[in-house]
C-alpha cells in the first residue's frame, strides 16, 4: 500500500510522532512518502534528546522511505 504523510507543524513532538508512524508503516512493508511543509522542514533544528528527530529521519530514509521537503 502506498502512503503519504504530510507534516506541517513546528512542534517537535508532532514531527517525532510522524517519523515514528512512518517507520512503523515501513516495517509493515508499505511504501511511505513523508512531505514536510512549513516549520516541519526545520526538523534538524527541532531535534533534541527528548525528540531524536535526526535518528528517526535517518532510519526512515535508510528503510527506503521517501522524504520530501
Amino acid at each position: 500500500m502506498k502512503m503519504t504523510l504530510m507534516v506541517c507543524s513546528g512542534d517537535p513532538e508532532v514531527v517525532w510522532n510522524a517519523f515514528r508512524m512512518g517507520n512503523l508503516m515501513l516495517e509493515q512493508m508499505d511504501d511511505v512518502t513523508m512531505f514536510l511543509n512549513g516549520p516541519s522542514v526545520q526538523y534538524e533544528q527541532l531535534s533534541s534528546e527528548t525528540f531524536p528527530l535526526m535518528e528517526l529521519a535517518r532510519v526512515f530514509t535508510l528503510s527506503e522511505g521517501v522524504l520530501l521537503a
